[in-house]
């Protein structure tokens, strides 16, 4: 999940303060490092030994297959909340905790996020309708460690420009794990997903993946849109990539639960997520189902 916008409204509106965002995309093109550590992020960067890196390996496995398990509920008259009681189930089953949970007095275990939401959906009594995609966004607690990782699912008959969305979000998360590996820069993640969205007319979201390990969220965040994004990528290191296309505008708006972010001209929105590990040689993807 993600968010955007400059650090002097970060810190004046309720919705965006640091400490309240859910999964890992709590960021801004320009926050200031006061900004950013007085929130839910840590400074310190996930690199893994060993038994990090099995335990890690682990909490990414139960996290795909919830996910692969939530994909299978998507379908017509299916509410959100429905969802949301099945994945937890299958996490608490897991002796894992849903990460979400609880997080900044986030209220349930998963979040769902339709249609025009592009992140931080709370399930809730809807119905999903025929033509409806539905972002599912799954983290899990095991033995001291996160895993984290979503899909946009298709409900029913989606039309064939909505499905091209979702097709080129996941190719543009595929793309740009392409690029990691150990002593590579950050800044190559966006410029190539920048890159093969521009050539469909997509807008990319500024909001940002996360280091992620015993902490759900840590630096380095992760830039999907074009930066400067300093630094290198180290082996053993985990986090997220979690790219947001629009349709239209990557304007957004936000609910008052705080927590719900909408595109604000009303267009669908897709977003994919992996945790990788980086090695000597490129990326692996924790979460591969």
């Amino acid at each position: 999940m993600a968010a955007t916008v400059n650090s002097s409204t970060l810190l004046s509106h309720p919705t965006l303060n640091p400490s309240t965002f859910v999964n890992g995309e709590a960021s801004a093109s320009s926050f200031t490092t006061t900004t950013l550590f007085s929130g839910e992020i840590s400074s310190e960067y996930q690199i893994h030994n060993a038994e990090g890196i099995d335990n890690m390996r682990a909490a990414c496995k139960l996290a795909a297959r919830v996910l692969d398990y939530a994909g299978t509920l998507v379908r017509q008259s299916v509410t959100t909340n429905e969802i949301d009681e099945a994945v937890h189930q299958m996490i608490i089953e897991a002796a894992a905790y849903p990460s979400p949970l609880g997080y900044g007095q986030f209220p349930k275990s998963v979040c769902t996020s339709v249609n025009e939401c592009m992140y931080h959906g709370i399930p809730d009594s809807r119905k999903l309708q025929d033509g409806d995609i539905i972002n599912i966004d799954v983290a899990v607690y095991l033995n001291g460690y996160h895993g984290d990782t979503s899909k946009t699912f298709l409900c029913g008959n989606v039309d064939d420009a909505t499905k091209k969305l979702v097709k080129v979000t996941e190719e543009c998360l595929q793309l740009g794990i392409s690029v990691c590996k150990d002593g590579a820069p950050f800044q190559n993640i966006g410029d190539r997903i920048c890159e093969l969205a521009a050539k469909f007319g997509y807008g990319v979201d500024r909001f940002v993946g996360h280091g992620v390990g015993t902490v759900l969220h840590s630096q380095p965040l992760i830039f999907h849109d074009c930066s400067n994004k300093p630094g290198t990528m180290v082996e053993g290191q985990t986090f997220t990539l979690e790219p947001i296309l629009t349709m239209g505008s990557t304007e957004f708006k936000t609910w008052e639960d705080n927590w719900t972010i909408l595109t604000a001209d009303g267009s669908p929105s897709a977003q994919f997520e992996h945790t990788i590990l980086i090695t000597s040689t490129g990326a692996e993807i924790l979460t591969q189902s």
